[in-house]
Parts: C-alpha cells; structure tokens; sequence
C-alpha cells in the first residue's frame, strides 16, 4: 500500500497539531455562544470518522453526535459524481448548536446538500467544518466557517480520506501515484 504514495502532502504531527488548534478555535466560538450549550456535531460517513475522533478529545462541551451519510465519489471516482445522501438526517435541530463536520471541501456539493437540509430543521447556529479545503474557484464559495489545511487541487487519501474505500488507514493525507488509480 505504501508503494502506492506519490508522496505525503501532510505528515500525522501536522495533522494533530491543525487539529487541536481548530478544535480551540471552535471552542472559543462555542463558549461565546453558551459555554453550557449542548453541541450536535454531524460528522459526513464515512471520511470523516479518524478526523471527527481527533477533533472531538479536544471539545470540553457537552456533545452529541448524529452521523450522515453522503456520497459524491463511488467506487474509483477522482472527481465528484454528485452529492447524494445515503441515509437519513436528524429531524429536529430546532434551536441546537450544530457543526457539520467533514472530512474534504472539494467540488462543494456534498456540503451544499447538506447545510441546506439542516438549516431547513431550525438550528439556532449552524457551522461548517472540514480537514482539507481545495484551492479552487468552488471550493471557496461554499460557506466553511472552519478550515484545517488549504491544499492544491489533487487527489489525495489518508486520515480517513479513500480511493476504491482503501487508504483511509494511512495515518498522514498523502497523493497517490497516478498508476495506483
């Protein structure tokens, strides 16, 4: 499996470096909020699992996890085939505290998808986390309130992240070579 790396675009020390900081980011944001507040993180299936773990020993709230999941790349897809969901959403966020969690912001659709459908349940507040947001044009245009590493425009697996559901294992984000795909 290793053979199969191009290269490692973030080493696991990073990783848990980025991921404390953003979790003491979300902290002070919750605190202001209501530092008594319950959160209801909503973690995007199945990539962000290992990112989701990390992040939540750093959160000192009281939390709640409701899983999603969604698919936009099947199977060997490098690029997104659509967003759809594979499975149902919570019902009532009326006036929660919510964080949607995922594991990569890339083509957009996936996340679009999903703040539309919970911002249609009545949370109070509503925010977006991702790992890994992609440098392009519709990466950014999407709302992402909290954003672990800015990266280039490749495919990349690791930390949760697969090609073909393998690769998720990897304990840094690496790129694949491209005749591993």
């Amino acid at each position: 499996m290793h053979s199969d790396i191009e290269r490692i675009l973030i080493p696991r020390n990073a990783l848990a470096r980025r991921v404390a900081e953003l979790a003491d980011e979300l902290a002070r944001d919750l605190d202001a909020l209501d530092p008594d507040a319950e959160i209801v993180l909503i973690p995007v299936l199945t990539g962000s699992i290992i990112f989701v773990a990390d992040l939540i020993r750093h959160l000192p709230h009281k939390l709640r996890i409701e899983v999603v999941t969604a698919s936009s790349y099947p199977g060997r897809a490098t690029t997104s085939q659509g967003a759809a969901l594979a499975g149902p959403l919570p019902e009532d966020l009326t006036g929660r505290h919510v964080l949607l969690i995922d594991d990569i912001l890339d083509s957009g659709s996936t996340l679009t998808l999903l703040r539309e459908e919970l911002h249609r349940r009545g949370p109070q507040w509503l925010r977006t986390c991702v790992l890994l947001r992609k440098q392009t044009e519709r990466a950014r245009s999407v709302p992402c309130e909290y954003v672990g590493f800015e990266i280039a425009d490749e495919f990349v697996v690791g930390y949760g992240l697969d090609y073909d559901n393998y690769y998720r294992n990897l304990p840094e984000i690496a790129v694949l070579r491209k005749d591993a795909m």
